[in-house]
């Protein structure tokens, strides 16, 4: 880190704080040559990936897309935003090492974290992927479940 005063790059670090959203990191920094003091901010990097649609259709990762479809399959269930939060985390966890992923995958990695924590959740999420039209597509797929997992 360079002072903005003296240049130099010399710099130590006298306090540290995270903002409410986890997303940056102040920090308050001195300048060992001069004396300066002054802030940086950090902020995390935003996963680099694209998403292979249908029909070979290829679209940048888009987190509020994804976490906007995680919270509405949640939809007046009693689950906190903060679950959609850690969902979305733990997903971006697994595509951090990714730079393509098919949008099938991703659904995958989606109903598997849905599955853990809200069974409706879970198949409101599958009915949209799969475009249930009728109350037999919701009984055809609840009653194949365990052939499926």
């Amino acid at each position: 880190m360079y002072c903005n005063i003296c240049g130099d790059t010399e710099t130590k670090v006298l306090d540290s704080r995270i903002s409410d959203d986890w997303t940056t990191i102040k920090r308050r920094r001195e300048c060992l040559k001069c004396g300066n003091r002054f802030n940086t901010f950090e902020k995390y990097e935003k996963l680099s990936l694209v998403i292979e649609k249908k029909f070979w259709k290829i679209e940048d990762y888009d987190e509020e897309k994804m976490f906007y479809s995680i919270s509405k399959a949640f939809n007046k269930r009693n689950v906190s935003l903060k679950i959609v939060e850690e969902i979305k985390s733990n997903i971006e966890q697994k595509l951090s090492n990714k730079r393509k992923i098919s949008s099938r995958e991703l659904w995958e990695y989606i109903l598997n974290e849905l599955k853990k924590v809200d069974e409706v959740a879970y198949i409101r999420y599958v009915s949209v992927f799969f475009d249930f039209q009728k109350k037999q597509d919701y009984i055809d797929f609840i009653n194949n479940i365990d052939v499926i997992n």
